[in-house]
């Protein structure tokens, strides 16, 4: 490209048969004296190698020749200074190109280089040709950089050296030479031509700047070098990496034309601290709501703590990070933190520890592991001067001063340093743990925090670990877990899957591999549909774990669509700080409805539905379980259902609203049903028909009220003659409570269709 012809710059001096006036003998600025009248200066109008020249004697130490005419320059303009000289007699100068640079308002640009290389004469009647390229950029092949304050030149030359000499100096020509610099000038501009050094030292931020808001349409080149950036830099045009840029840690580099994995990468010269930048940037945009990592590994020597990254304690916008995986390389920075230390727990301050012995060293976000302390409680926050520490679920039986043990798992992304974060998602992400790390941790508070289409491989403790409410409306969708601990029997695993406090979870459609519990699930409104979760292992008779553990008694959640696999579903009060019955919900608003229920080589004792109060008084007020299919191959089980009463076992005088319709059961040696219909045939005579649905009522419950009683035929007497009278029933009858007696007024037999229940359905 030649900007004298696009952009209409006038570059060349005029020549010295224009007169000598018109040239400077000091630095061209107006005022300063010419070269015109000089005794030691003429035009000479014919020399065999010039033609048309000017000669002057040398009497100075340096002898200047300035042009008057203001030479233009600007950022990206490149000039060729030339100039043909030769000495006639006397002693033999140097010469070499030279300008006054100048600012707009005229004063000199002292930091412009304003002398260029030196060039010894040495014949007499030798044309010498001398040059010098002036260019913005600090580049390759520029004899003079001026970066980009200047705003024109006074070009010439200098004569140095020994004085008395005669020299001869030809027309000076000024060419555009920014063609040879940008081979493709209409489509990009380089930093370098703005003032960029990219020697890793000077701040480049401002020409970086520069470069983008002269770019226009066209694109921003970081050529080879490395450039340190000491303030935020935003780019408004397509950037393009050659070189690499530092920063500290608390400044951004938004590139919002490409802002994606493949650009940062190429930024900061390595994946790992591309990835850091750009999730740095990505909080800060308001024109982009989603990072791309372009389909490529990053390989993490370290946990992406995006709190401590960013610097911010709360964020509430939309933010999706997608397409690429994280990976752990081994080394010191996943090591699980391990702290056993003396606390104090009461029912009244369910949430909290007190007295914490060695509380410096507890970090947030450790597992608490302890006599009492149900699954997955979490520490989330610590308060070192107090010496409490606040959990994220209460303790249901370790009221006193005891051990606990705390236990910080790594992450390879860790949202625990936000206070409050909502409406991140996560998309065709692989945590690629390799046993290495655990997977994702959420923030202590959030709302609708969304993970779609991921796959958390071999996560060494757990694949998303919630440690307060960050998991408010948690959506999981279309996720694979796939178990570190595939190989060994069911019973000894450690690793979970996920774990939720908060209410509204969705969680939809994930395919679970041989975890010792998929999903443990605290607070209530949970949503369980179309996910295949499976926890064998290849032992005979093997043990099986909880699948999927409520711990909110009022569960309010819905079961549906599953293929539950080798393992079962779970409901317990483990987070209630007292719990035994007393005022409030109990167990209730669960539906467990058209999954698929298998069972592999499993002791007989296997049950898919185990109810596990942790203290007395409870019953069941809303559970139904319909439409489901229970098969076992390679065996069989007594029943679907059971009580673990390890704690306490169930009121079966309070159940209410309990439902088992419709199922279909394979390889089970009882069925499960209420309300059920029970056919009972009295061979020999009595007034009193002792009915058996007890086998039938779930959890070994009660038969508590029957709501039909139809006789199959006559009902007659001893003599075989058809009686027409009213029987009434008498219900919870027997040892355990489960006979219905059907009272009639003599001594009859005959077949009657009894519809009982073990709950009172009002």
């Amino acid at each position: 490209m030649n900007k004298a012809v696009t952009e209409g710059l006038v570059l060349m001096p005029p020549a010295f048969a224009a007169g000598l006036n018109l040239w400077s003998r000091e630095d061209g600025l107006a005022g300063q004296g010419s070269w015109a009248n000089q005794p030691d200066a003429a035009f000479v109008p014919a020399d065999p190698d010039f033609a048309g020249c000017l000669e002057v004697q040398k009497t100075t130490a340096t002898l200047k020749l300035r042009s008057f005419q203001r030479i233009p320059f600007q950022p990206g303009l490149y000039l060729r200074v030339t100039a043909r000289v030769k000495c006639l007699s006397g002693a033999l100068p140097a010469v070499r190109i030279a300008a006054f640079a100048a600012a707009a308002n005229g004063s000199n640009v002292a930091s412009a280089d304003q002398i260029g290389p030196t060039t010894a004469l040495s014949q007499y009647g030798q044309v010498v040709t001398v040059s010098a390229i002036i260019g913005s950029g600090n580049r390759g092949g520029v004899d003079m950089v001026w970066g980009t304050a200047p705003a024109y030149g006074h070009i010439g030359l200098d004569l140095t050296g020994a004085t008395g000499g005669i020299v001869r100096i030809d027309d000076i020509v000024i060419e555009d030479a920014t063609e040879v610099f940008h081979r493709n000038m209409m489509t990009w501009v380089d930093v370098r031509d703005f003032g960029a050094r990219g020697d890793g030292v000077t701040d480049d931020s401002a020409a970086f700047e520069a470069a983008d808001a002269a770019a226009g349409q066209r694109s921003v080149l970081v050529s080879a070098g490395t450039y340190r950036l000491n303030a935020n830099v935003t780019f408004e045009s397509e950037v393009r990496f050659e070189g690499t840029v530092t920063m500290p840690a608390g400044n951004r580099l938004a590139c919002t034309r490409n802002f994606d994995l493949n650009t940062y990468t190429a930024a900061f010269g390595s994946e790992e601290e591309g990835f850091r930048r750009a999730l740095h940037a990505l909080f800060f945009f308001t024109d982009h709501v989603e990072f791309d990592m372009s389909g490529r590994r990053v390989s993490l020597t370290a946990p992406i703590d995006l709190g401590a990254i960013t610097g911010l304690a709360s964020f509430h916008q939309r933010r999706i990070i997608r397409n690429g995986q994280v990976e752990a390389t081994a080394g010191p920075a996943w090591a699980t933190t391990n702290v056993t230390s003396v606390a104090t727990y009461a029912v009244s301050q369910p949430s909290r520890l007190t007295g914490v012995a060695n509380i410096a060293n507890i970090p947030v976000g450790a597992q608490v592991i302890g006599t009492g302390v149900g699954r997955e409680v979490y520490v989330r926050s610590v308060n070192v001067a107090a010496g409490t520490l606040e959990l994220s679920q209460p303790l249901f039986a370790a009221a006193g001063t005891r051990s606990f043990t705390f236990r910080r798992y790594r992450y390879l992304i860790d949202l625990s340093s936000f206070e409050n974060l909502s409406r991140i998602e996560f998309r065709e992400i692989e945590f690629n743990c390799l046993g290495i790390a655990s997977g994702l941790m959420l923030p202590k508070i959030g709302l609708a925090l969304r993970v779609d289409n991921c796959v958390f491989n071999r996560p060494l403790d757990r694949g998303i670990t919630s440690i307060g409410t960050g998991c408010q409306g948690l959506m999981v969708d279309g996720c694979q877990f796939q178990s570190n601990e595939l190989d060994i029997p069911a019973q000894t695993r450690t690793t979970i899957a996920l774990n939720v406090n908060a209410n509204d979870a969705k969680l939809r459609n994930n395919r679970v591999v041989r975890f010792a519990h998929f999903a443990i699930l605290g607070g209530s409104g949970h949503i369980i549909l179309g996910n295949h979760f499976f926890q064998g292992d290849d032992q005979v008779a093997g043990l099986r774990r909880a699948g999927i553990v409520f711990t909110s008694t009022h569960a309010r959640s819905l079961v549906t669509g599953n293929y539950v696999d080798n393992c079962f579903l779970e409901w317990s009060n483990e987070h209630d700080p007292e719990p035994g019955f007393g005022d409030e919900l109990s167990f209730g608003g669960l539906t467990i409805t058209g999954n698929t229920f298998m069972a592999i080589d499993v002791s007989s004792a296997f049950r898919w539905i185990v109810v596990t109060p942790r203290g007395p008084g409870h019953f069941i007020n809303g559970l139904i379980v319909s439409n489901n299919a229970f098969r076992v191959v390679n065996g069989s089980v007594e029943r679907v259902e059971a009580v673990d009463d390890s704690f306490a076992t169930l009121d079966f005088g309070r159940m209410r609203n309990v439902t088992f319709d419709a199922n279909a059961y394979h390889s089970v040696s009882q069925y499960t049903v209420s309300p059920l219909i029970l056919e009972h045939s009295q061979t020999t005579v009595s007034d009193t028909w002792v009915a058996q649905p007890g086998a039938f009522m779930p959890f070994g419950s009660r038969a508590r009220v029957v709501t039909g009683l139809v006789p199959e035929g006559a009902v007659v007497n001893g003599s075989n003659v058809a009686q027409f009278v009213q029987p009434h029933v008498m219900v919870e009858q027997g040892s355990a409570r489960n006979q219905i007696h059907v009272k009639w007024p003599a001594a009859l037999r005959g077949r009657v269709q009894l519809t009982v229940r073990c709950d009172n359905p009002t």
